[in-house]
């Protein structure tokens, strides 16, 4: 890692923070919009989920994305663990919440996402779309796909349910749980499979999301071979 400054107060020397991420992976996408929503730069790592890499195996035993290197040369890996590191190190704005109560609700929303949404969405859509058969797993399963499809209308009435009763999904202000959902969602916009035509107050907290800076350099991104949907990158879309 090449050195970029000295903190002189401290005697310690920094380095330029680096993410190793893919993509289209929805968690890498997350710790992307933390780290800009905290307007911390950093260079880009990109990794092929379908290749061996063995850097990011020596930083990562699990072998998975992402992977950030702070500038103390400290890696942290998942993105639970990184994206909660970076809201305690780098504190302002606060995206888990001021109070206890609005921190748990944060985390089960991100749970939510990261965990039903991906099993039930992400995964079925972009996993069969883009990786499967890179990774040498045979064609996508359209059975997959069409569970994906089905799946997505119940979160998106969730998301309406949420922003029926508050400004933002976990509470008044913009939060991780707000984060991790459009992570996930805009990988799956990338494919043209959000029915946002059926879903306006889901579509219009998205729109709010798309316009925040976080949110441009994940919208900018375009995987080699696989053209975005013509919405992917709208603001108004």
């Amino acid at each position: 890692m090449g050195i970029i400054n000295t903190d002189f107060s401290r005697g310690q020397v920094l380095h330029m923070r680096k993410l190793y991420h893919y993509i289209l992976c929805p968690f890498s996408r997350k710790v992307r919009i933390v780290l800009g929503e905290k307007k911390l730069e950093f260079e880009h790592v990109l990794v092929r989920p379908w290749e061996q890499n063995a850097e990011l195996l020596r930083l990562n035993p699990e072998g998975l994305v992402p992977v950030l290197i702070d500038e103390d040369g400290q890696a942290y890996s998942n993105s639970h663990a990184i994206s909660e590191y970076l809201d305690e190190v780098y504190f302002e704005p606060h995206l888990l919440g001021e109070s206890a109560t609005q921190r748990a609700e944060t985390r089960r929303l991100v749970a939510w996402f990261d965990e039903k949404f991906n099993a039930e969405v992400t995964h079925n859509i972009v996993y069969e779309k883009a990786i499967k058969r890179k990774m040498g797993h045979g064609s996508p399963d359209t059975t997959s796909i069409r569970a994906g499809n089905a799946h997505i209308h119940d979160h998106l009435e969730y998301i309406a349910w949420l922003c029926e009763r508050r400004n933002w999904l976990a509470g008044d202000s913009f939060s991780l749980a707000d984060i991790a959902a459009a992570a996930h969602l805009s990988c799956i916009d990338y494919f043209d499979d959000v029915p946002w035509h059926k879903h306006k107050e889901a579509k219009d907290w998205y729109a709010r999301v798309k316009s925040r800076p976080s949110l441009r350099g994940v919208l900018s991104d375009v995987v080699p071979a696989i053209t975005p949907s013509a919405q992917y990158a709208d603001l108004d879309f």
